[in-house]
């Protein structure tokens, strides 16, 4: 194992791991905390998948320390937290806090910020974070239904998040190329500042930003940071060529899609997913109970499984999101539609579908627990930050696509069974 990271939830964890096969490396994704007896998978890099981006904080700093601690033992050589390339946090945390207790744990003292990925429309220019052109706070991400951003400078949303100071990197700098950034972090680090927000407004920068952190114990930030990555281990000699590492092997079976995510990119893929498979929205207002929220769905899906995707949906646009939380309360709605879908899957399992994406990263991370999965093997990306993967747990194998709300063309849902032949 080279690189060990933890990611704060699951298809945020698949992003980074379908960025590392990019760049070569073979990879695993492990779904939480590794055991003290569980030895590490045969790759190169192995991401911890946590469910810890909107868990008390406590909680969150413990099972990401303790996943750290993990991949150390098991040989790591250089440590990566993946966050949201949103910047999804509240003032509390728990970016910063869980960031912190990484810093102290290695002993490092400092670490680079940088949630930038252009691929995927998210940029940062001055420290402010842009989303789809517009700051982050007028994207739609003010909406959030559990981190609504209302600040797009990303050097006061951290500041607010740690006791210890935070500098910025700026464009000019980064325009320079590796060693200008380096020497930019190293005096930062000698000033006594903790981190370093890092602008990026392209991929050339993202490299760069790579390559400048070889040394570092410590790296924050979203996938796109970990693009310079992969050569920075070739130059050392401690990544050989390889073949296709994002070769898989294909599973039959049925396919369905289950949507918890409210982002404006997982709706506008609905709206398209609409006119050519059948959709299911479930509607907790009127069934305000998870296991009749699933019974509806599955006595809908019934007859309708086949090589066909079917689609269902707990997705909303804000002014209903707003009302079912106004109903049952923000952390009880969540855990209401999550638990549902939850339900839904499992029982899909049992029907047969051996195929299936899952968008937004609270549905993901509650469908993986209730299906037993346990690691994803890395495969070939649908739309970038979005893989197929092969999920093994405790039940049957399964090719599953776990998709953040954020990313995704309009046609993701239909086209990424079109590229396993469905």
């Amino acid at each position: 194992m080279l690189l060990g990271a933890v990611a704060d939830d699951f298809t945020g964890a698949t992003d980074l791991c379908s960025m590392l096969v990019r760049g070569g490396m073979r990879t695993v994704q492990l779904i939480g905390v590794p055991g003290p007896n569980d030895i590490p998978p045969d790759a190169d890099a192995v991401v911890v998948a946590l469910k810890s981006r909107t868990a008390p904080v406590r909680e969150a700093v413990d099972q990401s320390v303790a996943a750290l601690h993990w991949l150390r033992d098991g040989g790591a050589k250089q440590f990566f937290f993946k966050y949201c390339s949103t910047f999804d946090s509240t003032d509390q945390g728990n970016i910063g806090p869980v960031a912190d207790a990484m810093i102290e744990a290695l002993g490092c003292g400092f670490a680079l910020a940088c949630p930038a990925f252009p691929t995927n429309a998210r940029t940062v220019y001055l420290g402010h974070l842009f989303a789809n052109g517009m700051l982050l706070n007028e994207s739609g991400m003010e909406n959030h239904p559990l981190t609504p951003m209302k600040d797009a400078n990303l050097v006061r949303v951290m500041s607010r998040q740690t006791d210890g100071t935070v500098g910025l990197v700026p464009f000019g700098t980064v325009e320079q190329g590796a060693q200008a950034i380096r020497r930019a972090m190293t005096g930062m680090k000698e000033q006594g500042r903790r981190y370093a927000i890092v602008d990026a407004v392209s991929d050339a920068h993202l490299v760069a930003i790579g390559e400048a952190a070889e040394h570092h114990a410590l790296i924050t930030g979203g996938s796109g940071i970990a693009m310079g990555l992969p050569a920075n281990f070739r130059r050392a000699g401690l990544l050989p060529e390889a073949g296709d590492p994002s070769a898989l092997p294909l599973v039959a079976g049925h396919t369905a899609v289950l949507s918890g995510s409210c982002s404006r990119a997982t709706l506008m893929q609905l709206g398209r997913a609409r006119e050519h498979v059948p959709v299911y929205e479930l509607d907790p207002i009127a069934t305000p109970d998870a296991a009749s929220l699933a019974a509806g769905a599955l006595a809908w899906a019934e007859g309708k499984l086949g090589a066909k995707p079917i689609v269902i949906a707990a997705s909303a646009p804000p002014e209903k999101v707003a009302a079912v939380q106004a109903r049952f309360g923000r952390e009880e709605a969540g855990a209401l539609l999550e638990d549902a879908m939850a339900r839904i899957a499992a029982v899909l399992v049992e029907r047969g579908v051996r195929r299936m994406v899952v968008a937004g990263g609270e549905t993901s991370g509650a469908t993986v627990r209730q299906l037993g999965v346990r690691s994803l093997r890395i495969g070939a990306e649908i739309d970038p930050g979005v893989p197929w993967t092969l999920a093994e747990g405790a039940g049957p194998p399964l090719m599953m696509a776990l998709k953040s709300g954020n990313f995704g063309a309009p046609d993701f849902f239909t086209k990424a069974f079109e590229m396993l032949g469905a």
